[in-house]
């Protein structure tokens, strides 16, 4: 008597493994007739011939691919091509599964993936209806979907939380009382939550919305200082989100708006504005348009004033914004040199300052001013006073150009050098940049000395 196979004993699994034998005998003619077949046609053959050995060993066949097998069209992603957990719409008014459509956007892709038109905005609605219809369909093929209202993504962030944050953006357009609340919750949910910085960069709306109270102020006494330091804040906050620094700094309002909040309000809102201004040069061409702006300018005044508070954040703005050649030509000119050395020379943030003052040393302007300013003795009592070696660094760089640009330093450098030894004791235990350099203005000081002696 033959023996009685596991698929006749039950007709449930007789019809599935029928089901999962045509899809093989599909997706094999598939591999075997078109050329031109994709590598997802052979993954899927594969789970579909792995599902069948499970049916055969009487093992549950996983959820993705029994939901994907014969479901609508209608009903997959066409991203995934998979069934759809949480379909959502997109600008151009096709249907994704928000998870496939996220990945795609976050890819840096501003295209729909079917239609190719660029989105307006990448703002995503819940496909309500065909939620319904797919969770109907489910449970008609005894499949448990996943519950659409605990359904998140990557970043955690559920449809109230995108309700919510749109209706605090709604606010901004609102009364006072009403802008102020919003203002601080925005600043305290971007600080908390990386998702909600994220946010910002899905629509091109959302930042203009965000800056709304300041923008239609119609002079700088209207503005409500608590509800600056919120927004600038908040823009700050946006400006640490790596995706966001492009969007930020191009938003035509936002340099505008944060060089008015360098020259007014309160002192945590000058600081994270110059903070903002850091961070988003981190971009080279943020640093190029914001120079342009005229931003270095506020920057330098408040370094000047010199309040604690700011002083770090400013010498990082300025710092960074120097990296290009043609902000260091900005800074000379809008007086950068004389408010650094002023400051070197009270000793304060000395570290921050010289890696600025090194840095401006290449504009041949600024190598004038130090020399008119008394900067030689300076930076040569920094080198006797300092345990720093990047301090000392940076000084002998600074003297090494003034040294070979401006030959009535020399004296100063000679007399230096027979009091104290300063820079021929750094030749010798100093970096090896800094050897390098004070060789260098040893070298040129003692022919001088030398071809005097001559004549």
């Amino acid at each position: 008597m033959a023996k009685t196979g596991v698929f006749e004993s039950d007709p449930t699994m007789v019809a599935k493994a029928t089901e999962l034998k045509k899809e093989l005998q599909r997706l094999v003619k598939t591999i075997v007739d078109d050329d031109d077949f994709n590598v997802e046609t052979i993954d899927r053959a594969n789970q579909t011939l792995t599902a069948l050995k499970d049916l055969k060993l009487k093992r549950p066949i996983s959820w993705k691919l029994h939901a994907s097998l014969a479901c609508p069209e209608e009903f997959r992603c066409p991203l995934s091509k998979e069934l759809m957990r949480d379909p959502v719409i997109v600008a151009t008014g096709q249907t994704y599964d928000r998870l496939f459509i996220q990945k795609w956007l976050k890819a840096g892709n501003r295209t729909c993936p079917q239609s190719q038109q660029v989105l307006s905005h990448t703002i995503l609605t819940p496909n309500h209806l065909i939620q319904d219809m797919i969770s109907q369909w489910c449970k008609s093929q005894g499949i448990q979907l996943l519950d659409p209202v605990q359904y998140s993504n990557e970043d955690g962030l559920t449809e109230a939380d995108r309700d919510h944050f749109l209706s605090l953006l709604e606010k901004m357009s609102s009364t006072l009382p009403d802008q102020k609340e919003a203002a601080r919750e925005l600043r305290l949910l971007t600080k908390k939550m990386p998702s909600f910085r994220a946010m910002f960069g899905e629509s091109l709306d959302a930042i203009p919305q965000l800056l709304n109270p300041l923008s239609q102020s119609t002079s700088q006494s209207d503005i409500q200082p608590d509800l600056q330091e919120d927004l600038i804040t908040t823009l700050l906050n946006l400006s640490i989100h790596d995706n966001n620094k492009k969007l930020v700094a191009e938003t035509p309002m936002v340099i505008p708006l944060l060089m008015d909040a360098l020259r007014s309000g309160t002192i945590e809102t000058r600081s994270n504005a110059a903070a903002a201004l850091f961070t988003l040069s981190a971009l080279d061409s943020n640093k190029a348009l914001i120079g342009k702006s005229g931003a270095l300018k506020p920057l330098i005044d408040l370094l000047e004033e010199g309040h604690p508070l700011a002083m770090k954040d400013v010498a990082s703005a300025i710092f960074n914004l120097c990296i290009i050649h043609e902000n260091k030509a900005r800074a000379v000119r809008d007086g950068a040199v004389r408010v650094i050395l002023k400051k070197i020379m009270n000793r304060v943030h000395v570290d921050e300052l010289l890696a600025i003052l090194a840095m401006l040393s290449s504009n041949q302007k600024a190598v004038e001013e130090l020399g008119e300013l008394g900067a030689v003795p300076c930076l040569l009592s920094l080198i006797r006073e300092s345990s720093c070696a990047r301090n000392k660094e940076n000084c002998i760089a600074i003297l090494h150009i003034i040294c070979f640009s401006d030959r009535t330093k020399w004296k100063e450098m000679r007399e230096e050098e027979n009091t104290h030894g300063t820079i021929s004791q750094l030749a010798q235990d100093g970096t090896s940049r800094a050897k390098r350099k004070a060789s260098g203005i040893l070298e040129r000081v003692n022919r001088a000395v030398n071809l005097t002696h001559t004549a």
